[in-house]
């Protein structure tokens, strides 16, 4: 009976130890898990940042950051934003209105990712901070066509030789045009190509542009410019180009300037026979200075060898009584007479004159000179005029002496006093 007693004490004192054990343990357990301190967190994060914004036109944007830090102690900071986002830099709000004036200037477009930087920073240490992105894209509901819109009026008048130029800009609607093709209904070369929109378009019309058989004088030319979005939306702006018929200003100009040299080089030929002619005339003066000494002797020699050839010589030796009209002439035939020479100088200094003259007076003025054909064709009337005149005088061709010899002696005072008009 004592055996089962104590055998009966042994199983409850072990029972005792084993759940005073399991207790002791639970409570241990409890208590270390309680002990456990949470690991902390030392990169600085923005903890609810959405990628991606897509917003509506005239809608608006409210959007509160936040950070896993004291937000007291930071300060936002946006780069590369789109016209109208704003961030609180104290708070961090993100806000935007998308105003429809933004789009139609031009400022901000449809379907079009625009990648902004975000960033964090602490105000006592620089070096703690975070930079990061979203991307923000605006939509609209309501359909707007794109616009072609070539900066001139739809008709333009120009001449020949008068170059064209405008720019083709372009008013953008729900989505923007990407390409632009160029057309026209008549075949042209040489012109600036417009592919996009703010391209400039440039072209000159030649001068065989017009032909004789246009009627009017004038061909008109038609361009189509056709810009296209990416979804095949399409918006054509029409250009009509009236190209007139007009001078070939160059090639009259080279006419011109040819013609000038002839008549300039036609007048230093003048010159150089008006020298010789003149000196001729000095020569000719001192000849017959010399010859009124002799050309009585010679004269009546000439006389008496003339009556002496009779059949019966009855009248050698005489002398006939009006001998003195033999020297006349005598002295013609050794020195001819200076009026001929010195008209034929007069009339070359003359036709120089007014050669001189007539390039003075249609000479060409300003950058363009649109009269260079009726100037042109007057002075070919002139030289052709004074070559007529001239005709019979002989021109010296060669020339032994420079531009300047010759206009230093042309208009010498001692040659202006010779030869002018009112000396006789």
């Amino acid at each position: 009976m004592l055996r089962k007693q104590n055998i009966l004490f042994l199983v409850t004192f072990l029972s005792f130890l084993a759940t005073h054990a399991q207790v002791t343990a639970d409570s241990l357990k409890v208590t270390s898990d309680t002990l456990i301190v949470p690991k902390k967190d030392t990169v600085l994060r923005i903890t609810n940042l959405n990628p991606y914004f897509t917003l509506h036109v005239d809608s608006m944007l409210s959007y509160q950051l936040a950070i896993n830090r004291d937000e007291k102690k930071y300060y936002w900071y946006l780069k590369n934003s789109p016209i109208g986002l704003k961030v609180n830099k104290d708070n961090g709000l993100l806000t935007f209105k998308a105003e429809k004036s933004f789009f139609l200037s031009g400022k901000l477009k449809y379907d079009q990712e625009y990648s902004v930087k975000i960033g964090v920073q602490s105000l006592s240490d620089p070096a703690d901070k975070v930079d990061t992105g979203f991307v923000l894209v605006f939509y609209n509901t309501e359909i707007i066509l794109p616009k072609v819109k070539p900066t001139v009026s739809s008709a333009l008048t120009v001449d020949e030789g008068e170059q064209v130029s405008f720019k083709v800009q372009c008013e953008a609607g729900n989505f923007p045009v990407d390409d632009i093709l160029f057309s026209s209904n008549i075949t042209i070369h040489e012109y600036k190509l417009v592919t996009h929109c703010d391209d400039e378009f440039t072209w000159t019309p030649p001068y065989d542009f017009v032909k004789e058989t246009d009627s009017a004088r004038v061909k008109i030319l038609n361009l189509s410019f056709i810009g296209s979005t990416k979804f095949k939306v399409r918006d054509t702006a029409n250009v009509r180009i009236i190209v007139k018929d007009a001078l070939n200003y160059p090639l009259a100009k080279q006419e011109y300037e040819m013609l000038m040299g002839n008549i300039k080089n036609y007048i230093l030929r003048l010159k150089y026979t008006f020298l010789q002619l003149d000196r001729k005339l000095k020569k000719t003066k001192t000849a017959r200075t010399s010859f009124d000494l002799t050309s009585a002797s010679t004269a009546l020699t000439g006389t008496i060898l003339s009556t002496t050839g009779g059949e019966s010589g009855q009248n050698t030796g005489k002398i006939l009584p009006s001998v003195g009209l033999a020297l006349v002439p005598v002295k013609e035939a050794t020195s001819p007479n200076k009026n001929i020479e010195q008209n034929q100088a007069s009339l070359i200094r003359s036709s120089i004159k007014r050669l001189e003259y007539m390039i003075y007076d249609y000479s060409l003025v300003g950058e363009k000179d649109f009269t260079i054909t009726a100037k042109t064709n007057k002075l070919k009337e002139e030289l052709k005029q004074s070559q007529m005149q001239l005709i019979d005088v002989p021109v010296d061709i060669t020339n032994d002496m420079t531009e300047q010899e010759l206009n230093n002696y042309f208009n010498s005072p001692k040659v202006n006093k010779k030869y002018r008009l009112t000396g006789k």
